[in-house]
């Protein structure tokens, strides 16, 4: 299988939002890892269009990544969330108390639009048509139809999983492959559930008892990617030593030229001022790590658990800081090993973390 056959060991993981751009998943295959295109956020035309961008800039192959919308998730979401009415007084709460924030850039708030699919549809059926390598999902089990349709195509499918349980249901549906996401991660946790909070266990031991968990399941051929706050070359060794077959890693090349990150948060990352992370529902209803601002402290106890309607609440704000160099309220996600991104070419960290 091809993510037990990369040459470097070293995956490019998919982010939202513009910062994995086709020059970044390229030049990642080129200096012999394997890249991931983020299709979350994007419409299906966009995302073709960048898939073709790769194919044009690079022979080596890749993966796509997308967004499993709630209505399309197998998994078992456990009960006890917010539903109709209560759901929607909770982000209307919520979109009030970004009023002033809102008004400080110049703009209002987003309308939240519930029930959101991504286009989820139509980008499953570009992936199969164009026969990308592999496709990763994020926020959900997809159906039986839907890998079973990848097998058809000859595509490798990989599921975000951050815990035991997560790992069996993948399993137990037949995906080839696991992104083993550990709370060290930048970016949006890929859990299952919506609701479920984050797994604090350290990425390594994280590792150890998924590959044992796939092995009592009969499943000791599943490739394992392992992700979060992976910095160093001795942390990528362990993480592989643990059981994992590659390392995925975002933060480690937000700094990189390929990445579409923008100027406000490249600089944030080299700021001494910003010397945090958490773990924040605020940006768009789903946890996630990033780089503590004080739009984070103000609001990060009020965002209720509801994405999408959160997320496009938020990205009128978001892109009005990005406009104005501001990065206090843009979504500045990072792992927990956000120092050690460097301005180097995506190949020296290829390099640097290679087997």
């Amino acid at each position: 299988m091809i993510l037990r056959e990369i040459a470097t060991g070293v995956v490019a993981a998919p982010m939202a939002g513009g910062t994995s751009t086709p020059e970044l998943v390229a030049a990642v295959g080129e200096a012999g890892g394997f890249g991931f295109l983020a299709g979350g956020y994007l419409t299906t035309e966009q995302l073709a269009a960048q898939v073709a961008e790769v194919w044009d800039l690079s022979s080596r192959p890749f993966g796509v990544n997308l967004f499993v919308p709630d209505t399309a998730n197998r998994y078992a979401v456990r009960p006890g969330g917010l539903v109709g009415a209560d759901r929607a007084t909770a982000v209307s709460a919520y979109r009030e108390s970004l009023v002033a924030d809102a008004a400080a850039l110049g703009v209002e708030p987003g309308e939240p639009r519930p029930g959101d699919t991504d286009d989820w549809e139509r980008k499953v059926d570009l992936v199969v048509r164009e026969r990308v390598a592999a496709v990763s999902f994020t926020f959900g089990l997809p159906s039986s139809a839907v890998l079973s349709e990848l097998r058809r195509a000859g595509i490798v499918s990989v599921v975000t999983v951050t815990d035991v349980d997560e790992t069996r249901s993948a399993l137990e549906a037949g995906v080839d492959g696991l992104c083993v996401q550990g709370s060290e991660a930048g970016g949006h946790r890929g859990t299952l559930d919506p609701l479920a909070e984050p797994d604090e266990t350290d990425l390594v031991e994280l590792v150890e008892k998924v590959r044992r968990a796939a092995s009592e399941l009969g499943r000791a051929d599943v490739a394992i990617v392992a992700a979060g706050g992976i910095a160093t070359a001795e942390r990528a060794e362990a993480v592989r030593s643990a059981g994992a077959d590659a390392v995925q890693v975002g933060t480690a090349l937000l700094l990189t030229p390929e990445a579409g990150t923008g100027l406000a948060y490249r600089r944030a990352l080299a700021d001494a001022a910003y010397d945090s992370t958490r773990v924040t529902r605020a940006f768009s209803g789903r946890l996630g790590r990033c780089l503590e601002t004080d739009f984070v402290r103000r609001h990060d106890g009020d965002a209720p658990a509801a994405y999408p309607e959160v997320h496009h609440v938020t990205v009128p704000l978001r892109r009005a800081s990005a406009r104005s160099d501001l990065p206090d309220v843009v979504a500045m996600w990072a792992g927990t090993g956000w120092r050690s991104a460097r301005s180097v070419p995506a190949a020296t960290v290829v390099a640097e973390l290679a087997r």
